[in-house]
């Protein structure tokens, strides 16, 4: 009787060991609580979890309760700060880098002191960016940016403002087909730059009439910046901007609100330029992305 006691005594003693090791996590956390935290948290990406190198990356999150202030998105370091939308979402705007490494990558949703609220994984594909050369003259090559120059498109890439301007559809900044995709790796002369296309190259005719290709606020309208010509750089809102380069006159002021499709400026080949052609760019949570994956434009034949 006493062994049968002993061995029922052990069994209930070993059980109850068992539930209580089960209902911690490694970190000394209930691991009820962490499910039912992660779960109270829903992540969606868009376009999705499979993605390119270079896509826009739109992570939609509906929480709980309000996020605290400055929560972020997190890709490897990069930061997408999250934004309540009219529908009751959280959005965060990010972008897949062109140099990400292919396979499975991390999301997390942090706070500012770096509390992780939540998790999902996506897989990253390889977009093969081909390469492009480029014949350019003793005289463009040698070209070297003004003063505050590269200061100025580095403060548009990572420009992040409350209101979102921006919708989709987007529209195309002119009517022409592209002639230079976005990723490429760049070869001037034969030699490799150890640079890639960081927008589109679209083959527009001098003069051409420039849109924006959305609603915005002009961040930068420099008519003669040296590397870059004549430039526009909007300010969409919520961590998106865009560029426009080698202008030959604009059409907008600095501060200026511009709505989807409005001449902001036109075709030109100044900076550094070959000719005539409109050169621009998405910048989605300060990281440059193919605008294409947004705004389609045929390949010129």
């Amino acid at each position: 009787m006493k062994r049968t006691l002993s061995f029922v005594f052990l069994s209930v003693f070993c059980l109850a060991g068992m539930m209580l090791a089960m209902a911690f996590s490694e970190k000394g956390e209930p691991m009820a609580q962490q499910a039912v935290e992660k779960a109270d948290y829903t992540i969606t990406l868009s376009p999705g979890t499979k993605v390119k190198q270079g896509t826009p990356l739109i992570v939609k999150l509906d929480a709980p309760q309000d996020l605290p202030e400055n929560a972020h998105a997190v890709i490897n370091g990069s930061k997408g700060k999250f934004f309540k939308q009219d529908n009751g979402l959280y959005e965060a705007l990010l972008g897949v880098s062109v140099d990400a490494q292919p396979g499975v990558q991390k999301l997390e949703v942090k706070t500012a002191d770096g509390k992780v609220l939540a998790t999902e994984y996506f897989q990253v594909l390889d977009a093969q960016f081909k390469r492009q050369n480029i014949t350019v003259s003793k005289g463009t090559k040698g070209l070297q940016p003004l003063p505050g120059e590269m200061e100025a498109i580095q403060a548009l890439k990572v420009n992040v403002t409350p209101v979102r301007h921006w919708d989709m559809p987007m529209v195309s900044p002119t009517i022409d087909c592209q002639n230079s995709p976005f990723g490429v790796k760049r070869y001037h002369n034969g030699v490799y730059t150890k640079d890639y296309h960081k927008g589109v190259d679209l083959r527009s005719p001098q003069g051409r009439p420039i849109r924006a290709i959305a609603d915005g606020v002009v961040k930068i309208a420099a008519p003669q910046f040296r590397l870059h010509g004549g430039t526009v750089g909007l300010d969409h809102g919520q961590g998106l901007n865009s560029i426009y380069i080698h202008m030959s006159k604009l059409a907008v002021k600095q501060g200026q609100k511009v709505q989807k499709g409005e001449t902001i400026g036109y075709v030109g080949s100044t900076g550094f330029a070959t000719g005539p052609h409109l050169h621009w760019g998405l910048y989605a949570g300060g990281i440059p992305v193919n605008p294409d994956e947004w705004i389609k434009v045929q390949r010129c034949s």
